[in-house]
């Protein structure tokens, strides 16, 4: 498998362009042949959260046309990913033809690591990084995709990198999509435990998979902590930290 279609989410292509970039390097380093349909638009995700179906099965459909066609389709975001396998066949729970096409797609799209490990067969991307790394499991990488060592096992293999245990690792940041918007004081108690257990871990940097927890606790950082660093596993694999 030499063709890997990129799925590029929208807070990606709007604000986390450095993860993004470090996506398609890291990817064209390792020898994939990359495909970009500039034609590529929001999953649905967001729409589905707030609650608007009809506007998320729009999204749906367009997404499913533009990529179905593709042999496998790679994501740096595993919340997008889980929409598109967990989702979209909900969705389309009353009409058969589309909820086909959705679990047909959904078997071809992969998050960044379990891509890289489990259908590449790559445990070792040669990045190297001095310092040591703490890892957060963000929820829908974790509990929707069932996503744990692949990320681990790509952080461990990074050379000159210690990666250490954070405590509750595996507890949410406070992002949950419209959860931050609706209950933004609930969210932030959140992501400050995180962040403090990140503190504690005495990494360097916290390595996440998932843009929404990005943006959420370098957010946190930046307020409180500006000397701190939060970075996607993109970037870490791609040597861009």
């Amino acid at each position: 498998m030499n063709k890997v279609s990129l799925f590029i989410p929208c807070a990606v292509d709007a604000v986390l362009v450095s993860v993004g970039e470090a996506t398609v390097r890291l990817l064209a380093r390792l020898g994939f042949d990359l495909i970009y349909h500039e034609e590529q638009t929001c999953c649905g995700q967001p729409a589905i959260t707030a609650g608007y179906l009809d506007l998320a099965r729009e999204a749906a459909r367009r997404f499913i046309e533009i990529f179905e066609e593709d042999e496998v389709v790679v994501s740096p975001s595993g919340s997008c990913v889980s929409t598109i396998r967990n989702e979209y066949p909900r969705l389309f729970a009353d009409e058969p033809e589309w909820q086909q096409r959705a679990r047909q797609l959904g078997q071809k799209v992969y998050e960044l690591s379990q891509f890289l490990v489990d259908v590449a067969g790559i445990e070792d991307v040669n990045a190297r990084f001095e310092g040591k790394l703490a890892y957060h499991k963000s929820c829908h990488v974790l509990r929707a995709l069932g996503i744990d060592r692949q990320p681990q096992m790509l952080l461990q293999n990074v050379k000159g990198a210690e990666l250490v245990p954070m405590n509750l690792a595996h507890e949410c940041c406070g992002f949950g999509g419209q959860f931050s918007v609706k209950y933004p004081y609930i969210s932030e108690a959140i992501v400050g435990d995180k962040v403090k257990n990140f503190l504690a871990s005495g990494a360097d940097v916290l390595v996440v998979s998932d843009p929404g927890c990005l943006l959420n606790i370098s957010g946190y950082l930046h307020r409180h902590h500006p000397e701190r660093k939060v970075r996607h596993l993109a970037e870490v694999l791609a040597g861009t930290i």
